[in-house]
């Protein structure tokens, strides 16, 4: 298991991840530090708890908001899905009828 050390406010935190993860929290952890940045800025110093209880909550309603985001866009695709197969039967339907006709003229013509 690997340990990085992370800042947050200023202040480092010594944090453990697997192996291989290290760019990915730190990533992460700059993320955290905009928001408890911005909450700083907005609010002045509450303190770390609140700060990043704030930071925390303001993150988390981001990611409510693409949830919901992501659950409105599978439901848009379902229906295109749905659309895009009736229309495939209605094609296919209208070859095979399409077919038929032209071996009924073949066969009227070769009578």
């Amino acid at each position: 298991m690997a340990q990085i050390t992370v800042e947050v406010n200023g202040r480092p935190y010594v944090v453990g991840c697997e192996d291989g993860q290290e760019q990915h929290l730190q990533d992460l952890a700059r993320m955290f530090d905009q928001q408890v940045r911005h909450v700083s800025q907005d609010m002045g110093q509450l303190g770390d708890t609140r700060l990043f209880l704030m930071g925390a909550l303001l993150l988390a309603d981001e990611l409510a908001d693409a949830k919901n985001r992501l659950a409105a866009l599978q439901v848009e695709v379902a229906k295109m899905q749905n659309d895009r197969a009736r229309i495939e039967s209605r094609a296919v339907a209208a070859l095979e009828n399409a077919a038929k006709r032209i071996e009924k003229l073949a066969t009227d013509e070769a009578a």
